[in-house]
């Protein structure tokens, strides 16, 4: 893959040494807030996987190549640059070979990961079955991706504008192990309880390092699913964030907003809704995620040996 992928002097360095890396999507980037606070935001989820023993690789497409880590210049280029696709599974290869920039997804970042021997990708939420999917038919390629690609994704649950008892529904048909930590309950993104069980419960990252490295010996395809809960100081309670969600939800039925246009729309709305609270309460989890996943890599470097 030499041909395709660019290795930061950072993630070289770990890689020769044989360290803990830590996979980070860029669409948070290019898709989450504007300039200069996409970028000050990235750099902080970098910096927190770095001050807990671990280094950070933020992917990206340009040029022709995948990044597996950017530099300081790349990540400036990348937070000013307009008109940068919104990379899935499905646009991956074209974007590529069309010399594009591209920022990943959940599903684009696992697979670039995994081309890069990343075992450990922190991100904020993962895509999921939409509400309304048993006429839309609209699940998000996240959810396949799990099934398929052996990186352990740590989220703060799923998106709670979805329809979550559907999305549990398809990991567990997918065979996705979907791990809530140190809890029993599934949370929610803003809020740490959805008000569903978690089909498993880990309460360290040496547990969930060791159930990856038995399910590679296992032979089993696919990740999984860490279900971080948003640190209590940070949540927006299921109570206070729902009504925004559901007026956010009508806003967009009425607007006829579909497909990929979404999740964008209802995220930006519910910043609205609630005077900014969700952006921050966002960038907390995010972190939160990171010093997770920090902790993950580095078991994994420890009980592989």
């Amino acid at each position: 893959m030499n041909d395709l992928l660019t290795f930061s002097p950072e993630v070289t360095a770990a890689h020769a040494a044989g360290t803990a890396i830590v996979a980070l999507e860029s669409t948070i980037i290019t898709h989450g807030m504007p300039f200069p606070q996409n970028v000050e935001a990235a750099r902080a989820v970098e910096a927190e996987i770095r001050a807990h023993g671990a280094t950070p690789a933020t992917i990206a497409v340009m040029g022709g190549r995948i990044l597996i880590g950017l530099t300081d210049q790349q990540l400036d280029a990348l937070g000013q640059t307009e008109h940068v696709m919104k990379l899935s599974r499905a646009d991956l290869a074209a974007c590529l070979t069309a010399g594009k920039t591209g920022a990943t997804t959940v599903a684009a970042t696992m697979i670039c990961a995994h081309l890069a021997g990343i075992d450990v990708f922190a991100t904020g939420g993962i895509g999921g079955v939409h509400r309304g999917a048993e006429t839309s038919f609209d699940i998000s390629a996240d959810l396949p991706e799990l099934g398929e690609t052996a990186v352990t994704v740590i989220a703060a649950g799923a998106k709670a504008i979805l329809d979550l008892p559907k999305t549990l529904e398809y990991l567990e048909t997918k065979g996705v192990p979907v791990i809530a930590f140190g809890q029993d309950a599934f949370p929610a993104f803003w809020s740490r309880d959805s008000g569903l069980k978690a089909p498993l419960r880990m309460d360290t990252a040496a547990e969930i390092a060791a159930s990856q490295l038995m399910r590679t010996r296992l032979g089993l395809p696919g990740g999984q699913l860490v279900a971080n809960p948003i640190p209590l100081t940070d949540e927006i309670a299921r109570e206070d964030i729902n009504p925004a969600i559901e007026q956010a939800l009508s806003e967009a039925t009425a607007q006829g907003i579909a497909a990929k246009e979404v999740t964008p729309f209802l995220l930006q709305r519910i910043f609205e809704l609630t005077e900014g609270r969700s952006l921050a309460s966002n960038i907390a989890l995010v972190l939160n995620n990171a010093r997770l996943g920090a902790a993950i890599a580095r078991e994994i470097v420890v009980q592989r040996g």
